[in-house]
Formats: structure tokens, sequence, C-alpha cells
């Protein structure tokens, strides 16, 4: 498993969600499946699994997080077919944000949330092989809207095996929002690639637990490391 893990919380449905995602594209696969018994949610049914040969992991514990836009997985997709394909597998069930169409960054994209609530943003893109096939997005909105900036800066000050790649700013007049700084960024950590953009409108949804990041460390020096510097109130959480 990688560094850093992409990690979805489901309420009773994670083994039949990774199972569908498996099936979309290719080089995936369910890795492991597990049972914890008596935690603070009942019985949890644990997933690991990889899409495009990246690596997720997944719980079934309980309805208490909710997917929302804020985090999506994007796409990167080499035909027009491809991308089709996608959308109405994804769609199925689920509803549209962004309809399938043609778009000043893609010639053919569209943001759906599929029917298990988890967002996807499927592009065509031109340099397909330049990106990895799948990356996690971060759209800042509400209250952290205006803050990709300062995230993306401090993400490559935490993990030292990161980089910063391109960076694009919203023009004069172009975000309704006046807070909204960065219509698209990437950071790659731990070769883990991921775009990070502030939201033009504000938005109305805003991070959570539903995903979150798994840092698979050696040691309990490195858990201390990130555990300390991550933290926004370490006295709330505890280490076991």
């Amino acid at each position: 498993m990688k560094k850093i893990v992409p990690h979805l919380w489901f309420d009773t449905q994670a083994l039949e969600a990774a199972e569908f995602y498996v099936s979309l594209f290719e080089d995936s696969k369910i890795t492991n499946t597990a049972m914890l018994y008596d935690t603070p949610s009942g019985d949890a049914q644990t997933v690991e699994f990889q899409l495009a040969g990246l690596d997720f992991a997944a719980i079934s514990a309980g309805p208490y997080f909710s997917f929302n836009s804020s985090i999506s997985l994007m796409v990167a997709c080499e035909s027009k077919e491809e991308v089709n394909r996608l959308y109405n597998k994804l769609i199925n069930g689920g509803s549209e944000l962004m309809p399938l169409g043609t778009y000043d960054f893609s010639q053919w994209y569209a943001w759906i949330s599929d029917r298990f609530d988890l967002n996807w943003q499927i592009m065509l893109v031109e340099n397909v092989n330049e990106h990895k096939k799948i990356r996690p997005s971060l759209l800042f909105g509400l209250e952290v809207c205006g803050r990709a900036q300062e995230a993306m800066d401090y993400y490559a000050s935490v993990f030292l095996d990161s980089k910063v790649g391109f960076v694009n700013h919203y023009i004069e007049g172009e975000a309704n929002d006046p807070r909204a700084k960065i219509n698209y960024a990437e950071l790659d950590i731990f070769d883990l690639e991921m775009a990070m953009m502030d939201h033009g409108y504000g938005g109305d949804a805003t991070f959570n637990e539903a995903i979150s990041f798994m840092i698979q460390c050696e040691d309990q020096k490195e858990i201390d490391y990130y555990w300390g510097i991550l933290s926004f109130v370490p006295e709330a959480e505890a280490c076991g």
C-alpha cells in the first residue's frame, strides 16, 4: 500500500461500492476485506482496493458522514468514448453537478455524484499520460474558500517528499466570490497526485470525515510527527 491512501466512509455499502468501482477501470482489484468488531460504530467492514493502480481504503461504519462536492475523484480519459462509458455507468442512480459537454478546460467533461454520493469529474485530456488516471480533487468552499494556496503550501511543507506542480489563478472578475484565487493547481505528495482549487461561487459544501487520507507510518516517531504538525486540536484526539 502507498504512503498516503484515500479513505472512504460508507454507511453499509463499502464492499458493494468497491466492487462496482473496480469493474470500471483496468488495473483495478479488491486486495483485502476484514471485519472490525465492537467499534464505536458497531461491527464495521473494511475494504482495501485499487483503482487504475491507485490504492484506496473504505469502511462501512454507519450513516455518520456523507460525501459531498468538496472532494471528488478526477479521471483523465483519452477519448470521448471513455468519458461516455464512465459517465453512463456512474450516473446510473446518481445525479449531475455539471452536465456532460464541452468546456473551456476540456472538450468533453462531466461532474457527477454516483449512487453512493461519491463525486467524480470525468474529463477528456489531451496529454493523458502526463497525469495519473485518478486524482483526488479538493475544492475549497464555504469558510475555507480562498485558502487553496495556503493549504497547498502547508502540505508541501509538512510532507518532505512533495512538490507543487502547475498553478493557475482566476483572472480578475472570473470568480463570483472575491475570496477565490486558485482555479486549478496540482500537488504531488509521496506520488499521490492531487488537484486543488477555490470554489468560484463560494460553494455550499466543505470537507468532512467522509473522505480522509491515511498516512502509513513506520514507527511511533513518525506518527507523532504527523499528529503534532497536522492536528488542529491534538488534545481532542487519542493515539492507541
